[in-house]
């Protein structure tokens, strides 16, 4: 059986049935709350309710945390992501299904992330994704059934080793990671058109990131990848580009309205180059296999956290935590409230300048992250400081860890 409504197997209805009992409590904060929404978390642990429950959860968290449910409305991606980040969506297969682009041959990742933060980027693509989440509720209630996955094609023409620079194939892995763990059971097909001889060591270097069900969904076309999309795309929904009869109004033929085809970015986008400059007040060296925290005492609510950063040389990992304990000085990380997910930083390439609203009183650690490094140590320039409601600045307090400890 499918696992799919309408086609399940008495013993996957009957998980089904735990599955919806155990979340209860969540369902009204969930983007959907039918079978077809739960069946996708079911299918993506294999019906091991436990495992779907763990997962559906932590979703939740992560999009209370990125703001996922305005992400649409609220936030606007820098001009250069609007600008030279290509892809888009155009048109719907047979079935009715949002057909997104990804035009990777223009790209130009290295000056991307010289011109934005990698969490802008990152940000981006799950506002893409819920985009195309919306998209397919519309085509649910238009068409009278449901749909809940998209067409994915990724035109390879251009492929090269500008592509496969390390930090750019990082935080691809971060992307699909996140579309792994939190959009389970999205996509219908991925179609690779034009691949080049370059293919194979590209998707060796990402396909660890994607599970065995994602895999199976890659079809990689030959030469006759226009019939072969036809097959699966009426012509009037394909770009006449890709083998279809679609155009824009003006009657540009790769529908440039709806899919951007990107480009190299200008220097002028450089944040080195931009005349931004940051003067620090702090620096330390974060050893090899160790971390470096500073602590803040929040006392009155609404407190305005800030923190800027820069990294010498190699990337850095950064958090906010809080302490669950009085005077804990030896409390372990692990063991803390969990404000800020650690994440690795490119701010070698890219400064870092963020501000939390601290909405309860305590301890807040800030933690650069070095633990992952086994070999190089890392010089970080930074300033922190806290905006108390009434206008004074408070300075925070600073101490080494050693990373196996944490």
């Amino acid at each position: 059986m499918s696992g799919r409504v309408g086609d399940l197997s008495l013993k996957q209805a009957e998980h089904l049935i735990e599955f919806r009992k155990r979340v209860e409590d969540i369902l009204p904060d969930l983007p959907a709350q039918h079978d077809n929404y739960l069946l996708r978390w079911l299918r993506a642990r294999s019906f091991n309710v436990q495992k779907a429950e763990a997962m559906l959860r932590k979703h939740l968290e992560f999009r209370i945390r990125m703001k996922a449910d305005t992400i649409i409305e609220d936030w606007k991606p820098p001009e250069v992501i609007e600008r030279y980040v290509s892809g888009g969506l155009c048109g719907y297969d047979l079935e009715g299904c949002p057909i997104w682009y990804d035009i990777v041959g223009p790209l130009d990742p290295q000056g991307l992330m010289m011109s934005c933060s990698k969490q802008d980027f990152l940000r981006t693509k799950l506002r893409d994704t819920e985009l195309l989440r919306r998209e397919c509720q519309k085509q649910t209630q238009k068409l009278g059934k449901n749909v809940d996955t998209v067409t994915l094609i990724s035109d390879c023409e251009g492929l090269g080793l500008k592509h496969l620079w390390k930090p750019a194939m990082e935080t691809y892995g971060e992307v699909l990671t996140m579309f792994e763990d939190n959009y389970p059971e999205g996509l219908k097909k991925v179609f690779l058109i034009k691949t080049p001889k370059l293919f194979p060591v590209a998707y060796n270097l990402i396909k660890h990131f994607l599970s065995e069900e994602t895999r199976r969904k890659i079809c990689i076309l030959g030469a006759n990848w226009q019939e072969e999309l036809r097959r699966h795309i009426d012509p009037g929904q394909l770009p006449v580009l890709f083998g279809g009869t679609l155009t824009d109004p003006d009657g540009d033929p790769r529908c440039r309205t709806m899919i951007n085809y990107g480009g190299d970015v200008p220097s002028s986008y450089y944040v080195q180059n931009n005349g931004v400059t940051v003067q620090y007040d702090n620096s330390v060296t974060v050893n090899r296999g160790s971390a470096h925290t500073l602590e803040c005492d929040i006392t009155t609510p609404g407190s305005l956290l800030r923190w800027q950063f820069a990294s010498d040389g190699a990337d850095i990992g950064f958090g906010v935590f809080m302490r669950t304990q009085e005077g804990g000085g030896d409390q372990k990380v692990g063991d803390m409230l969990q404000v800020l997910p650690s994440e690795r930083y490119n701010s070698h390439m890219v400064p870092e300048d963020h501000t939390l609203t601290c909405a309860v009183p305590g301890t807040y650690v800030l933690r650069f992250d070095n633990t992952y490094s086994l070999l190089h140590s890392k010089k970080i320039s930074y300033n922190v400081n806290v905006l108390l409601p009434d206008g004074q600045i408070q300075s925070p307090r600073s101490s080494n860890e050693i990373g196996q400890l944490n």
